[in-house]
């Protein structure tokens, strides 16, 4: 599923998931970059992102994966 990921002015992330016109805190993330692991929103959904770079710029739209479905 395609979700858009973005950093606001106080530095907390977020993710904004179209299809379900969703934006939630990303509440946890299981990799110290995000990028190639598991982040939980703060409704509990768990996506898995892409291999990015540690410095890709925000905000940006990737193909994350549903987790324990």
């Amino acid at each position: 599923m395609k979700i858009m990921i973005r950093k606001n002015a106080a530095g907390a992330l977020s993710a904004y998931v179209p299809k379900k016109d969703l934006e939630e805190p990303i509440v946890a993330m299981d990799t110290p970059t995000m990028w190639g692991g598991i982040i939980t929103l703060g409704n509990g959904l768990q996506l898995e992102l892409p291999a990015l770079a540690a410095d890709t710029a925000l905000p940006i739209t990737v193909d994350a994966r549903k987790v324990g479905e």
